[in-house]
């Protein structure tokens, strides 16, 4: 590969994208399986590409919308670092979402308030541990006909 290449790759998000170093900005990491898995080996790695993007637009689309798993199609400026075992730098200055992940739900689960304290209903369990709406731990009641005395107390 040449130092500096102009390409489109496909890859996966593999984590929440964060803001980038200056405003505008935004950095992630993306995961390319080879295209051709009949033609590589087994065991070929994937590469992982650490991107970043200066262009506002492509910067607020991932910081707002882009979760991991998103099959993406990035373009822009691909480089190779000299060190072998550091992940090559992409410069997005396009992005396609070609598949969303879905979004994750939770099955079970039930968050119910009452004034500043919130319990947490789970459909497997009896106990309803109880926290305040900031986050702090109140304790757990026994079953949800005492979530109030927990609270008074």
């Amino acid at each position: 590969m040449n130092p500096q290449t102009h390409l489109a790759i496909d890859g996966y998000v593999d984590a929440i994208p964060a803001p980038g170093t200056g405003w505008g900005t935004a950095r992630f990491d993306l995961i390319h399986s080879p295209v051709d898995a009949d033609t590589v080996a087994p065991d070929a790695p994937d590469t992982v590409y650490a991107c970043t993007t200066a262009d506002p637009r492509i910067a607020d689309v991932l910081l707002r919308e882009i979760q991991p798993g998103d099959l993406l199609r990035v373009t822009g400026i691909v480089v190779q670092l000299e060190d072998p075992d550091a992940p090559a730098h992409f410069t997005v200055d396009a992005l396609e979402v070609l598949e969303a992940t879905p979004a994750p739900v939770l099955y079970d689960l039930v968050l119910e308030r009452w004034g500043n304290y919130v319990a947490v209903f789970d459909a497997d369990h009896d106990a309803v541990p109880v926290f305040t709406a900031f986050g702090h731990w109140v304790g757990e009641a026994a079953n949800p006909d005492a979530i109030c005395d927990l609270i008074d107390a």
